[in-house]
């Protein structure tokens, strides 16, 4: 049976979504008390910002997925690309763990170094497969960005 393309991107979207979303298991319980108690730089967001810039970062990085694997299927550009995807999925969610779970912004703010790193590397891998893919992960790496802001600005501030 073959699967229609739009039905694969929108499997890949949610898929993406649900593994993004795994952080808020750490996250969520950490708001109201710990991370509420911290000092926080003035340009902290709300906390109601968070949830639909990530749902919104989520959907892109599906769709970015989708589009390096759909134009890379015949690539050996492939097999790296996809690996340092596995290895930024896996930081992002190591993040809340590190920052909310183990309320250690010190090692949050490690992590989050390391999680630019490689989403920088993500987005040059798919550029090289498909420009549209590599462009759509810009909006995650300046998210990333700010949120290493305040990450930082958090382990200076407490």
């Amino acid at each position: 049976m073959r699967v229609s393309k739009p039905l694969k991107l929108v499997c890949l979207v949610a898929l993406i979504e649900i593994v993004g979303s795994a952080g808020t298991v750490f996250t969520a319980p950490a708001i109201g008390g710990w991370y509420a108690s911290l000092h926080k730089p003035p340009f902290t967001p709300p906390n109601w910002v968070f949830a639909p810039v990530w749902l919104t970062l989520f959907a892109l990085i599906g769709a970015s997925l989708y589009l390096a694997l759909e134009r890379g299927k015949k690539s050996e550009a492939i097999v790296p690309a996809m690996f340092t995807f596995a290895i930024q999925m896996l930081l992002n969610v190591l993040w809340s763990a590190l920052f909310f779970g183990l309320h250690s912004p010190l090692y949050g703010l490690i992590c989050i170094a390391a999680l630019l790193v490689a989403i920088a590397a993500n987005a040059v891998l798919f550029f090289r497969i498909s420009r549209l893919s590599g462009l759509l992960l810009l909006p995650y790496l300046s998210w990333v960005v700010v949120a290493m802001m305040l990450n930082l600005y958090v382990v200076l501030l407490n």
